[in-house]
């Protein structure tokens, strides 16, 4: 017994007091009026308040093919582990912010729907869940504050159904007055005050009863008026709503407006009455906050003058009562197919000219959409089964040249083209010849295969037993390969071919890849390196000297070994006509740090470094036998050296003892097949 009160002592203890009493105040009008002369900014309108939450978390520039790009921090969820972080989206999301600071700056988007229109699993849903939750979020804040109100009614408290903004109940005429008086300067602040309009009809009637009651005395009327500290919260639809058309036949849109409360009209004797009005609809729910239209296009007629209303005019018409007032970002989202139908639907003119549409693509960069499937399959989450190295970048790779248009001139590949977009440079390409790239296209990640569509084949390759403990490239793409027989998006028999072609791209891709990795850990003797550097630095020194190198074993002096050198250089393709150059400039450079009092070191050379261990790669391939590999029988020399091979894969590029010995396989089979090929030659 006193180790469960212990608990409920601890359990106490957590919890944060002073922020319960924060989040729960209360105080009269003048208390609030008061907070409002010190603290203007709790009068923002939900756009202002939206965009001040956005850029509350910060912003980061950076150049891409010399555009610059604002990221916001928010998109990355980071407050919320990264659960719905937004990869490789900068650029719509800045058009969709500065739609939110043309808004909060009354230049005329807060009289718009904000369509956020894109391919299925395009990131659009997952945009407009991070807005309602990070205003909850920012509601909680000192710097997010703001209140509502309620009526003391004879002990009974009322509050506003629709937590309308306190400042509304100061009469519309004495406002700006009232402003002045309390020291509110508009100049002074970021965004204009709105002019808020007028209080929801269950206030208004209240409001009246007690100037009638008071015969017009204000003071005594505002007496009534309790204060309080407003949080938004979607669970207990406070300031965030969220509505999703269903069948045309069950639609009713007094799901957006409220309904009259039926039982209420006997007690009030009038269905007109606010009393008697239930003012729940989304439209009331999402006062103050935003509220998310999910397959916004999908909506039946009546609901679409609701919706126009409500965007342009700022009001909605519930039933029986006159225009209100609301406050709100109203913002959908819908698929290709919907907005196309909406294109062509005249009835939906009024709707179109209401929308600012932000195209949310999928993404082009296989190094941003790699992270999309990083942060779902980590080693913590698949602790059964191991993923090998480059499994997600192949999966990620392929998925992005879905979304590319071939290219229309240069005489790229999708694959060149892939990677000039992420960053990596083509000899003969510049960043303007990337600008210019980007602008030829169409619609460019518009289409293409899902990240979902990739998720679901990375998990049937998981739970499939053909992994052994570990899933490497191949088996996902064979998984993906496979899925494109049924994918249901999939309209022709063309479109999958193309698909299938580019499954190919990467599988050689992959091979490349692979073969380089498997060079590098057998040329991983730095010492070797370091040795065949030096005899390669002996000779290009001599041959530039016109002088003759000594023989080590022999004494004697020999002409320079051309042939070796020559083995190098061709390793990053340097011409015989330009060796003699290259010679010189190495042997300058290497004088130039000599002066400085520095020892030259071929790891500060990136070309040079790759040349020498390709060459080690080469003379050390047969004394490895990495093609006995693949036959049954490996003498102890050769699987000591293989095992030390392995052990530098595993250390040095992520793989497990499963994964590294497939790949040297698979590498040991692609030289067999070209031994095999030269034999045949």
């Amino acid at each position: 017994m006193a180790e469960s009160k212990n608990v409920m002592k601890y359990i106490g203890e957590l919890q944060d007091k002073e922020e319960y009493q924060a989040l729960h105040w209360e105080g009269s009008l003048a208390d609030y009026l008061q907070i409002v002369g010190q603290n203007p900014r709790v009068l923002r309108t939900s756009y202002q308040r939206l965009y001040d939450m956005i850029l509350s978390y910060g912003t980061e520039e950076y150049v891409d093919s010399k555009k610059k790009i604002t990221s916001y921090n928010f998109f990355s969820d980071k407050a919320n582990g990264g659960t719905d972080a937004i990869f490789g989206l900068d650029i719509p999301l800045m058009r969709l912010v500065n739609v939110f600071k043309s808004a909060a700056r009354f230049y005329g988007t807060e009289k718009r729907v904000i369509l956020l229109h894109g391919p299925v699993g395009s990131s659009k849903s997952t945009i407009a869940r991070l807005l309602k939750r990070g205003l909850e979020k920012y509601s909680h804040t000192d710097e997010g504050v703001l209140y509502t109100y309620g009526w003391d009614l004879d002990g009974t408290f009322e509050p506003c159904p629709m937590h309308e903004e306190p400042f509304k109940l100061v009469p519309a005429s004495q406002r700006a007055r009232v402003l002045e008086h309390i020291g509110v300067n508009s100049k002074d602040l970021d965004h204009p005050i709105s002019n808020f309009g007028d209080i929801c009809p269950f206030c208004r009637f209240t409001y009246q009863s007690l100037m009638k009651k008071y015969d017009g005395d204000w003071e005594k009327v505002a007496s009534h008026i309790k204060v309080r500290r407003l949080v938004l919260s979607e669970k207990d639809r406070v300031g965030i709503g969220t509505f999703q058309p269903k069948d045309e036949k069950n639609q009713d849109s007094t799901e957006l407006t409220g309904d009259i409360n039926y039982r209420k009209i006997a007690e009030y004797g009038s269905d007109s009455d606010p009393r008697a009005f239930n003012f729940d609809g989304e439209f009331n729910v999402a006062n103050r906050g935003l509220i998310e239209f999910i397959e916004i296009l999908k909506l039946d007629v009546a609901f679409l003058y609701d919706l126009l209303g409500a965007t342009q005019e700022h009001m909605i018409k519930p039933k029986k009562f006159a225009q209100t007032d609301i406050d709100e970002v109203i913002i959908g989202h819908t698929n290709e197919a919907e907005y196309k139908k909406l294109l062509n639907n005249e009835f939906m003119e009024a709707l179109r000219d209401r929308t600012v549409k932000i195209d949310i693509p999928y993404i082009t960069k296989a190094s941003e959409e790699v992270r999309i499937y990083q942060k779902d399959y980590t080693q913590e989450r698949i602790r059964s089964k191991h993923v090998a190295p480059h499994t997600l970048e192949m999966a990620s790779a392929w998925a992005v040249l879905t979304r590319l248009e071939d290219p229309k001139k240069h005489n790229l590949t999708r694959l060149q083209k892939m990677k000039l977009y992420d960053g990596k440079m083509l000899t003969g390409f510049t960043e303007d010849n990337i600008k210019e790239l980007r602008k030829e296209t169409d619609r460019e990640g518009m289409d293409g295969i899902s990240p979902r569509y990739i998720q679901d084949k990375i998990s049937n390759a998981l739970v499939s037993e053909k992994g052994e403990g570990c899933i490497n490239p191949f088996l996902v793409l064979n998984e993906l390969e496979a899925g494109l027989k049924t994918h249901a998006l999939l309209n022709s028999e063309e479109e999958r071919n193309t698909y299938r072609e580019l499954l190919t791209v990467i599988k050689q891709e992959y091979e490349d890849i692979v073969k380089n990795e498997v060079q590098r850990a057998i040329s991983a003797d730095e010492e070797a390196i370091a040795k065949l550097c030096g005899n390669y630095i002996d000779n290009v020194k001599a041959y530039t000297q016109k002088e003759k190198v000594r023989n080590k074993y022999t004494g004697q002096y020999e002409e320079p070994d051309d042939r070796l050198m020559r083995s190098i250089e061709e390793k990053i393709d340097i011409p015989e006509s330009r060796k003699d150059d290259f010679r010189t400039e190495l042997m300058n450079y290497i004088g130039a740090l000599a002066v400085e009092g520095k020892t030259f070191d071929y790891r500060a050379n990136e070309r040079l470094q790759k040349a020498l261990e390709l060459k080690l790669f080469e003379d050390q391939k047969d004394s490895i036998k990495l093609t006995s590999l693949v036959s049954s029988v490996v003498d102890k020399d050769t699987q000591e050296k293989i095992d030390v091979v392995k052990q530098r894969m595993i250390k040095n590029y992520g793989y497990c003892e499963i994964c590294s010995t497939d790949v040297l396989s698979f590498v040991a089979s692609i030289f067999a097949r070209g031994d095999a090929k030269e034999q045949d030659s």
